[in-house]
């Protein structure tokens, strides 16, 4: 957040000033020092004032106080200024004063009350703040930023009645912050950022409370009624607590918010939007979570909007392309998805715009060309593809532009060539070909460009900014060549390698003419072969069997229940083994009281189609068994576990993502997850599987539905149950469902779940402190057996020391999110994924 220093300007006709802006004394800046109606001149108390406290300076290197002295009119005297309109003078305290005992309360300023601006700030104050400047009555702004003061804020101030501007950023200030301060009527701006306060109590409670952990915030609402606030920072402290939604009913005229650097917890409200006169936001570096809010595209005087470092998820909003004042905007290091909007190339954007460490897809948009004044762009490390826009050349005020860690491909576009200014150029880490641009030789400001571990080809060059070895990277491009020595890549000869390249095209060209042409006739002599000849089925495992009722009913022993693989509301599946042949099959019986179970039929045929179908059922009759229905899989262990949910979330973000046609399954539940003899999961049963169209893709079906109420009762997502379409965040909530009761061993449709009561609010009422107590039976006991979790019970503080319930709690959580109310709260499969993958690898990874 900006400093407040502006703040703190006198008027020009109304007090006496007493600037001694920068010059360093010892023990004591004082920026500016005004106050209330001194005349020509003045009273003795005045004077004495500025004397007692001229005393207490210690270290005056320019000698700006010398002249401060009974020689001469204090308004004469270097750096005051005395107003004529009224008939009273005033003085100044030095740091000295500030490092006595308060409870002597000496301090001359104390004596003033007609002072009006203070201001101590960007200097070398130390010690407390004295209790006595509570009793400056006309007191309107008070600045001691940017110091080492250290101590609490005096309660006295809350009697500063005509206080308007309240600011103390950069300093080590710690206690909690009076509540009579926040009930002063013409408060306009309170800035306590960067100090060490870490809550603030109730307004109906009097003791202090310096380790409040909820509720921190609280004392923030009692702001709600200042019609003049302008300006609120609590930025760089150790507020916790959940994001207050009565911030949102703060004045129309609140311009600066910053809440960054804390603990804060939660969402950020959508209420956000009532705050229409903002312009600068500061919310990063915190635990805030969820998506970005729609509304945020009211704040249409927005300059600042900084939510980097948190846990935000979800699209950039593109209401934030209504920002048209915009000038900063970073959301970098937070779990952002989708595409950039288009309508983020807004020309306001002059300083900085930030994507970077996200999980943003798709091709850089091309509107970036309206990027005319950003300074810096950084869109690194995500998983952007495609090209790089040629109109990136637009961009001609660049001075950092950061791309590396993403998909790009092709060469670097030569519109670059304009970007005179640039200084830094990164690249790295993507599938860049072609050469090495010259017209980077004479970029004269350029002194950082990375293009390593890309495919770069053809001759390094060895002038401008590639002289520097310690300013060029290029190491990972096998076909480059040449640069200075230092580099240490092989020497070109351009001659020879032209004229290679010519023959190489040329024997390409020749083999690939080759090969067309033989097989060309060997599909010819093929086709006629083929129509002399009758199709005949000779192998047991050809696609489309020949098999007569009866050896089918030998291969599954007379469809016994040893060989019952599954059954449903439509069929069920038995296998079995050929007598002649010994190969396993596949025998699905319908269940044909029920009409639908054809329609089923055929829905499952169409949607195995789409897939590679050796992902869901390699090895199906080998020893495969249903997860629900052994106690083998109960059996399994906490490692086992997490492997197998990693198996069931790779096939359904297979299915999602990976398809021609995304799939929806429908109908995930344990009874519908298989275990090898190896004990991978796969995924069964297509049943009510739905295809979706590639525009649809995270919305809904567009195809209707003749199945009825798709799903299992307590694995369902609850919005197919008030008539919403099919959306593959449906079986992301059955995913959670089922990651829950693998860990929990506890069903949907347990006994115990009545009354408002789900296995969903059952696990969240237990994290984080009491997952002993909800965890499957097995994985306990196999955590006491291992010594980790001994007398976890009787000392909680003991949890976040063991790894094993560390990871329960980060999976718990995963089930949660995905098997939250709302589905645009829920994860995508691929996120999903790469969490549970970071938990395996922290389970793996051997303890320090």
């Amino acid at each position: 957040m900006e400093s407040s220093k502006k703040h703190f300007q006198a008027s020009s006709s109304f007090f006496l000033m007493v600037l001694l802006s920068f010059f360093n004394l010892q023990g004591l800046n004082l920026l500016s020092l005004a106050a209330a109606s001194p005349v020509v001149r003045g009273n003795d108390t005045d004077r004495q004032a500025l004397l007692q406290f001229k005393a207490k300076i210690t270290g005056d290197q320019l000698n700006i106080v010398d002249s401060w002295n009974s020689s001469i009119h204090f308004c004469q005297s270097i750096g005051v200024t005395c107003s004529r309109k009224h008939p009273r003078g005033v003085g100044s305290c030095g740091q000295q004063l500030l490092q006595q005992n308060s409870s002597r309360d000496q301090c001359s300023l104390g004596l003033l009350s007609n002072l009006k601006v203070l201001g101590f700030y960007n200097n070398s104050l130390r010690g407390n703040i004295p209790p006595s400047l509570g009793n400056l009555s006309s007191l309107e702004k008070l600045g001691l930023t940017d110091n080492a003061l250290s101590g609490i804020i005096p309660e006295s101030f809350g009697r500063l009645r005509n206080l308007s501007v309240f600011a103390i950023f950069g300093n080590a200030i710690s206690g909690i912050v009076p509540v009579a301060l926040f009930n002063l009527s013409n408060i306009k701006a309170v800035d306590i950022g960067t100090n060490k306060i870490q809550g603030t109590p109730h307004s109906d409670l009097e003791i202090n409370m310096p380790h409040v952990e909820e509720g921190d915030l609280n004392f923030l609402c009692t702001l709600v009624n200042k019609t003049k606030l302008d300006y609120v920072t609590i930025t760089e402290n150790n507020f916790g607590g959940e994001f207050p939604k009565c911030i949102s009913n703060f004045s129309n005229n609140l311009r600066r918010l910053g809440m960054g650097a804390n603990n804060i917890l939660g969402k950020i409200p959508v209420e956000i939007g009532n705050l229409i006169n903002l312009e600068a936001l500061d919310l990063a570096e915190n635990q805030l979570l969820g998506p970005i809010p729609f509304d945020i595209g009211r704040l249409w005087k927005l300059n600042i909007f900084y939510a980097h470092s948190n846990f935000l998820f979800g699209p950039i909003p593109h209401s934030i392309g209504n920002l048209t004042e915009l000038t900063k905007l970073v959301l970098d290091f937070n779990n952002i998805q989708g595409n950039i909007p288009s309508n983020l190339g807004l020309s306001s954007l002059s300083i900085v715009l930030s994507l970077s460490s996200n999980s943003l897809t798709g091709e850089l948009p091309v509107e970036v060309e309206k990027l005319k004044n950003l300074g810096l762009l950084d869109v690194s490390h995500n998983r952007l593809s495609g090209l790089l826009p040629n109109n990136l050349g637009s961009c001609v005020s660049l001075v950092e532009l950061y791309l590396e860690g993403n998909l790009f491909e092709g060469p670097i576009p030569p519109s670059l060539s304009s970007l005179r200014g640039l200084g830094a150029l990164n690249v790295s880490n993507n599938k860049l070909s072609g050469g090495i641009p010259e017209f980077l030789v004479s970029f004269g400001a350029l002194n950082y460009l990375n293009l390593s571990f890309n495919n770069f080809e053809g001759v390094i060059p060895s002038e401008g900014v590639f002289k520097n070895t310690s300013a060029i990277f290029v190491e990972g491009n096998n076909k480059l060549c040449g640069g200075i020595l230092e580099l240490h890549f092989s020497r070109c000869n351009p001659q020879t390698s032209s004229k290679a390249s010519v023959k190489l095209k040329i024997a390409i060209i020749v083999v690939i003419l080759g090969v067309t042409l033989v097989l060309t006739c060997f599909l010819i002599l093929w086709f006629r072969k083929k129509k002399e000849q009758k199709p005949t089925t000779t192998c047991a495992e050809h696609s489309l069997l020949q098999l007569s009722y009866q050896s089918i009913v030998r291969a599954t022993n007379g469809f016994c229940m040893e060989n019952l693989v599954g059954s449903g509301s439509f069929g069920s599946i038995y296998k079995g083994i050929l007598e002649e042949s010994g190969v396993a099959i596949a025998v699905k019986v319908l269940n044909l009281l029920n009409h639908r179970a054809s329609k089923s039929f055929f829905t499952e045929c169409e949607a195995l189609k789409s897939i590679d179908i050796e992902i869901f059922v390699k090895d199906w009759l080998h020893p495969y068994v249903s997860m629900n229905e052994s106690e083998m899989a109960r059996n399994l262990n906490f490692f086992k576990r997490v492997n197998m949910a990693i198996d069931v979330a790779h096939a359904l973000q297979y299915l999602h993502h990976h398809c021609e046609t995304s799939i929806i399954h429908c109908d995930l539940k344990p009874s519908n997850i298989l275990l090898d003899g190896e004990m991978v999961g796969h995924i069964g049963d297509f049943g009510l599987a739905k295809i979706l169209s590639a525009d649809r893709l995270n919305y809904s079906s567009n195809q209707s539905s003749s199945l009825g109420l798709r799903g299992t009762i307590g694995y369902a997502p609850p919005e197919y149950g008030m008539g919403s379409e099919l959306s593959t965040k449906g079986d992301v909530y059955s995913y959670g469902i089922l990651l829950l009761e693998m860990f929990t061993w506890k069903r949907p449709t347990d006994e115990r779940f009545k009354e408002g009561l789900s296995l969903h609010k059952h696990v969240k009422a237990a994290l984080p402190n009491r997952v002993i107590e909800i965890i499957d039976l097995i994985l306990l006991q196999e955590s006491v057996r291992g010594g980790t979790i001994i007398d976890i019970t009787l000392n909680e503080n003991r949890l976040g020391n063991d790894r094993h319930l560390q990871c329960l709690n980060l999976i718990f959580e995963i089930g949660l999110t995905c098997s939250a109310q709302s589905p645009s709260e829920r994860m995508d499969m691929s996120d999903i994924v790469t969490k549970l993958c970071s938990i395996r690898d922290k389970l793996l990874r051997p303890t320090q």
